[in-house]
């Protein structure tokens, strides 16, 4: 949904790594349209959610979402550029706490506040496709 190429109604996020954080640009269109002229909110949930999971690059762990709010301050309009970035705030043994913003310019259009748990690959083994696994296992430990 968000950042793979074989979801045609997907987000299609290419996510960049700068130094303590992650970021994407995006334009949501008429896929993931809600109100007339406006992205649902699912949409931008689930673009906070796959942004944030890309924070796993800096905590060097995989994890997964527990807990995701997100403040909608703005109506995002279809066909703008958005600028999301999400940074890993804080760490314990079993968690991740991380945030993200989506900007127009210079202004918040939303925010996001995120709890990933962390868990050894063994979880996506007993919950996943098994090749899909494999491949993600590849993904995390080339990505750079």
């Amino acid at each position: 949904m968000g950042c793979g190429e074989d979801n045609p109604n997907g987000l299609h996020l290419e996510v960049h790594l700068h130094g303590d954080h992650v970021y994407a640009d995006l334009q949501f269109d008429e896929r993931h349209s809600g109100a007339p002229g406006l992205a649902h909110g699912g949409a931008i949930s689930a673009a906070c959610d796959d942004i944030m999971g890309f924070t796993l690059w800096i905590a060097e762990t995989p994890a997964v979402t527990r807990t995701l709010t997100v403040e909608y301050r703005r109506p995002v309009p279809l066909h703008t550029p958005v600028h999301i970035t999400a940074s890993l705030v804080d760490e314990t043994d079993r968690a991740l706490f991380i945030e993200a913003n989506g900007t127009v310019g210079d202004t918040t259009y939303f925010a996001a506040e995120a709890v990933f748990v962390k868990v050894d690959l063994s979880h996506f083994l007993r919950h996943g496709d098994w090749g899909a696994t494999a491949d993600l296992i590849t993904r995390f430990f080339q990505a750079d």
